[in-house]
Order: structure tokens, then C-alpha cells, then sequence
């Protein structure tokens, strides 16, 4: 695993993934977040290295977590984590089997990954049916914290349709790339479907190459 918040804990960028990890754990005192899609505007962004970088971040601080791979037009997440793609999420929505095909990861203690399985040929379609809300109630009941990466937000409507189903997501943009045209498109996108926006989190900015947070 390439991870940075593996390979170099002491690094500035794993330093900024666990303000990341902070930062999402005081929004909402009241309402603490269990589910959590992370996206971006456009493609290439860096939003699966963020979320699994995240993920581990949030496992190390005790949280029993889950992270799953909803970008079930171009899955990364079994590459990243080194991890066989032959059974995940998809497998959860063609059949009733009681067990989830999650992977723990033997680096970290709590971390937990469902792939994304086979590539549907409908991934909106699916990631919109009301079986999707009984797999969230699933995983959510055997995790502290579930992670979703999905696909960005401009390019395909998967994002947006995973959102209204869970408790918030996070923008990730990255410094120098992205466009404000295009990040504002993506918050209108998510703001017409009534998608809770709990931050943007801007990679490789300037500042130590570091991931840097903004809450509004």
C-alpha cells in the first residue's frame, strides 16, 4: 500500500488528513456524521486517496471503520489498498446474503473495505434503489464510521444520488487544477438535490504539499 498516512504518519500531508479526521468530528457535536460520501467536481482530483487516506486516519483514532468503494464506474479503492476486487458492493445488491464481504486490513486495526465488486452496467440506478438504504443501515450498524467514494459530482449524477442518503459530503478540490466555475457547479448540484455539504477539502495545496479544509 502507497498510502501516505501509512508509508510516512509524520509527514505534514498525514499531519493534515488527521486535522481532516478532526475537523469532521466537531461539525456537529449534536449530530455527529456516520456515513460519508467523499467526491469532487471534476475527475482527478484526488478524492479515493483522500478517502482511504481518511479512512485510516479515523480507524487509528479507535473508530471501527468501513470504507467503500461507490465509484462503481472506475473503482480504485481494492487498488490502493492492494485488496482482490472479486466480491463487493455490488454482490450486496444482487443477493440477500446475511455476511458483508468486508476486507480488513491488516496494517490497521478497525479498517474495513468493501469493494466495489463487479462494474453494473446501471451504476445511478442502482446506487438510487431503496435497497442501497438497507446496505447503509448494515454497514452503518457495524461500523463508528462509514466512508463512500463516489464518482465526481459534474461528470455522472452517482454522487449526488448516494448524498441524499446519507449524513453529509466532503468536496475534495485540489489546488492549481480544479476550476471555481466547476466546484461551484458541483455545490449547486448537491444543493438542488438537498445533499448536507459538510466541508471541501483541497489537495495538494501550496502549503507543504498538504490537504487543506474549509467548513461552512
Amino acid at each position: 500500500m502507497s498510502l501516505i498516512t501509512l508509508t510516512d504518519p509524520r509527514s505534514p500531508v498525514s499531519e493534515a488528513y488527521r486535522k481532516l479526521r478532526t475537523n469532521l468530528s466537531f461539525y456537529s457535536l449534536d449530530d455527529p456524521i456516520k456515513t460519508l460520501v467523499v467526491t469532487s467536481a471534476e475527475p482527478n482530483e484526488g478524492k479515493s486517496t483522500t478517502v482511504a487516506n481518511l479512512a485510516v486516519t479515523m480507524a487509528q483514532a479507535g473508530n471501527k471503520t468501513i470504507v467503500v468503494d461507490c465509484d462503481l464506474r472506475k473503482p480504485s479503492l481494492h487498488t490502493l489498498f492492494d485488496l482482490p476486487n472479486d466480491k463487493g458492493f455490488t454482490d450486496l445488491m444482487l443477493s440477500d446474503a446475511d455476511e458483508l464481504p468486508l476486507q480488513k486490513i491488516a496494517a490497521v486495526d478497525n479498517l474495513f473495505v468493501l469493494t466495489s465488486g463487479e462494474i453494473p452496467p446501471n451504476p445511478a440506478d442502482i446506487l438510487g434503489s431503496k435497497k442501497v438504504t438497507g446496505i447503509i443501515e448494515r454497514l452503518v450498524n457495524s461500523a463508528d464510521i462509514v466512508l463512500f467514494d463516489a464518482p465526481p459530482v459534474i461528470a455522472v449524477t452517482d454522487a449526488v444520488v448516494l448524498g441524499t442518503k446519507v449524513d453529509g459530503v466532503l468536496l475534495v478540490l485540489q489546488a492549481g487544477k480544479s476550476r471555481r466555475d466547476h466546484a461551484e457547479r458541483a455545490k449547486q448540484l448537491l444543493e438542488q438535490a438537498k445533499v448536507r455539504i459538510v466541508g471541501a477539502t483541497l489537495t495538494n495545496a501550496p502549503k507543504d504539499d498538504a490537504v487543506s479544509s474549509y467548513y461552512g
